[in-house]
């Protein structure tokens, strides 16, 4: 990959990363459901009027919204206001890569790799570590709620598995028309009409920045850039620069918020980690293996 790409991906892990911090920042001015909203009328209004929708029927758009977009983010948002750390927020949403291998053996007949079922298991047996420590900073229902955030994206996944080829950046400003209004109700019912009135009446900066951040920064120059390498690259190439987005996300929250991890979140981390890196490389390795021992 040229020096040039290496950059580009380096921007969208790093802008992808710091994701994590802007979201506890803009959680600390809105309640969740009421950032979402506003996140996403940002994401789509007025890109829709300068980006053709993509070529897809509105039920798969729908989908696609209400999976990747609202139950993503719908899910993480409310984990990081009850008690979720940033950095392992990062980390811990990674699990939507397992999440995705599930669904496609229960909905498309996929076939399990050894080498993912091996990465799953020393993946769980990190989430494991992290939700046992007694008096820890990861409350339970923070860790549910952050790995149904990444089913939801696992979720999405394999419905956009059935797109085909599609424009990544037109798909992610028309998906994002589908959140606005279910997070509104949702802000309405959990957060109620006071709340909210009092939340946009006493708006800070910090809450201004972290949406324009959140919208214009991680969502539409992210995946504009994250387009352009899929679209230059092989994903085999491309995927496993996704590994480097909780590593940024865990040193940016200790550096900018301080959050230090006990010595059981540590190596619960990294056992998540090292699932993950089994998953993506663990197939390659056994074939070279079994290349040079034949």
């Amino acid at each position: 990959m040229p020096i040039k790409d290496l950059f580009i991906a380096l921007v969208v892990i790093v802008a992808w990363g710091v994701n994590f911090v802007v979201i506890k920042v803009g959680l600390d001015g809105l309640p969740p459901m009421l950032l979402g909203a506003l996140r996403f009328l940002l994401v789509a209004f007025p890109a829709i009027l300068l980006v053709k929708r993509p070529k897809l029927p509105w039920r798969w758009l729908i989908a696609y919204g209400a999976t990747i977009s609202l139950g993503q983010f719908a899910f993480l948002f409310q984990a990081m206001y009850s008690g979720m750390p940033p950095g392992l927020a990062s980390l811990i949403l990674q699990s939507q890569a397992f999440f995705t291998l599930g669904f496609a053996a229960l909905f498309l007949g996929e076939r399990l790799r050894l080498a993912s079922v091996l990465g799953l298991l020393v993946a769980a047996s990190g989430l494991a570590l992290i939700g046992s420590e007694d008096g820890g900073h990861v409350p339970i229902l923070a860790l549910v709620l952050t790995l149904c955030g990444g089913a939801m994206w696992g979720l999405g996944n394999i419905i956009t598995r059935r797109f085909g080829s599609v424009d990544l950046v037109a798909l992610v400003i028309w998906g994002g028309l589908i959140p606005p209004l279910p997070f509104l109700v949702l802000s309405w019912w959990l957060e109620g009409p006071e709340r909210i009135g009092h939340a946009l009446a006493n708006i800070s900066w910090s809450s201004v920045l972290a949406l324009a951040y959140l919208a214009f920064v991680a969502t539409m120059l992210g995946y504009s850039l994250w387009s352009k390498l899929l679209s230059r690259h092989p994903a085999g190439k491309v995927a496993p620069f996704s590994l480097l987005v909780p590593v940024i996300g865990l040193s940016s929250s200790a550096l900018l918020l301080g959050e230090r991890l006990t010595v059981i979140q540590g190596w619960g981390a990294l056992l998540v980690m090292a699932g993950l890196l089994v998953n993506v490389f663990g197939a390659r390795i056994g074939q070279r293996l079994r290349a040079a021992n034949a």
